[in-house]
């Protein structure tokens, strides 16, 4: 039988030694007896088990199994919703993000405060391209929302930037208010200046977390995987605005208020290259697609994007139980499994079955590139780790709200005394 922390360490890119240290010092601080290293790595096992029916694969033959998955599912998915391909409907695939999530209200921005950003900061290069005479016009013929949130199409990062500095630097309480989710599909008029942000982003949805808007860009992503992709990420956007209304509505009592707000919007991770025995790193950020070697990343952290994206698998192992035609439910608890298989060059490859990962790659695939993606299964591995020290993912949840505003959740031992 495998040395299970030597397993989990290599998927986590760390020396095994600090996992077992990182145990060791849970366990002083939580109580705990359990080898939570041993349990996780045999959970991961019985994945691999499922999936693989027991047979050893080459890397190759994984990734093509995996892909296919994908496949299957993506055209199982595209009949639930009742699109296809080629008849590509915009609003039905909003209309069933709507109805297969599980979270859909927060705490946010009132509609009248995204008026005053735009009056305030008139967006210059928006105004020229619809040929309006300023922020008035504007706002009375375009959906503020929808203006909003095609900013980052349009103006520069350096007004992006200012923008951010003097207009949300002021907010309070009252500037807030409880409200649905609302997930907007952008019209036709926004197509064109959309294409080179999907173009660089490879999806075609964002959000705005301060206002609880989740967008979708009107560019039909068609290709092998991109369906299933940006789905998966509709359903954890309505996760993660649910999840930063929480924090708001908590931040708001405090009267540093405003700084904590601003940190929040900026996804704030602390500059750190070590943390003490029993502590944990909050990055509120895929640190991977930033750079690949952040010391950050050798670190123990708790990664609320990837709770998010549990989140969001669960609601598709849902939709797939709703539905016995859908297939889905096979991805079930493996957002935080991966494993090292031999390619054909006899070299050692890391696999992700996380199915965002997957998804990522088949895209590609159907894009002319090669990539290979883990990050989504790594910081998952990561929280499964910690959600198995403190007691489940509620205690983790609870946690990050905790002490999202510190940037680290520390445990020490009991006092001796």
């Amino acid at each position: 039988m495998r040395n299970r922390a030597e397993f989990l360490a290599r998927i986590l890119q760390v020396p095994s030694y600090r996992i077992e240290d990182l145990q060791e010092a849970m366990r002083e601080s939580v109580g705990i007896e359990e080898d939570i290293l041993g349990r996780v790595g045999e959970d991961l096992e019985n994945q691999l088990a499922r999936v693989l029916e027991g047979r050893e694969q080459s890397a190759e033959e994984v990734r093509r199994l995996l892909a296919d998955k994908v496949r299957e599912h993506e055209e199982q998915l595209y009949k639930i919703v009742g699109i296809t391909r080629e008849r590509f409907d915009f609003e039905k695939i909003a209309k069933a993000a709507r109805k297969f999530t599980s979270e859909s209200r927060g705490f946010f921005l009132k509609r009248e405060f995204a008026e005053k950003i735009l009056k305030r900061r008139p967006p210059e290069t928006m105004l020229k391209y619809f040929g309006y005479d300023g922020t008035e016009e504007l706002l009375s013929k375009q959906n503020v929302w929808d203006a909003f949130s095609a900013l980052r199409f349009t103006e520069s990062d350096e007004w992006m930037h200012e923008t951010f500095r003097v207009a949300y630097g002021e907010f309070t309480s009252k500037d807030f208010e409880r409200r649905p989710i609302e997930l907007r599909v952008l019209g036709e008029q926004w197509k064109e200046i959309a294409a080179k942000y999907v173009a660089k982003k490879r999806h075609n949805v964002s959000n705005l977390k301060e206002f609880g808007i989740i967008f979708v860009n009107p560019i039909e992503e068609t290709g092998e995987g991109k369906f299933l992709r940006d789905f998966a990420l509709l359903l954890h956007y309505f996760h993660e605005l649910a999840f930063y209304g929480k924090l708001f509505d908590r931040a708001s009592r405090k009267p540093e208020f405003p700084s904590v707000f601003a940190s929040l919007l900026r996804g704030d991770v602390p500059e750190k290259t070590s943390v003490e025995p029993g502590e944990w790193l909050i990055v509120q950020r895929y640190l991977w697609k930033e750079n690949p070697d952040d010391d950050r990343l050798f670190l123990p952290r708790v990664n609320p994007e990837a709770l998010h994206w549990r989140k969001a698998q669960k609601d598709l192992v849902a939709l797939g139980k709703a539905h016995k035609t859908l297939g889905i439910e096979f991805w079930d608890e493996l957002w935080k499994t991966a494993s090292f298989f031999e390619n054909q060059q006899g070299e050692e490859e890391l696999v992700s079955f996380h199915v965002e990962d997957v998804a990522m790659e088949v895209a590609a695939a159907s894009d002319g590139r090669k990539d290979t993606f883990f990050y989504h299964q790594r910081e998952d591995l990561w929280n499964e780790l910690f959600a198995s020290f403190v007691g489940g993912y509620e205690r983790l949840e609870q946690k990050l709200m905790e002490n999202m505003d510190k940037g680290v959740i520390r445990f020490t031992p009991p006092s001796s005394e």
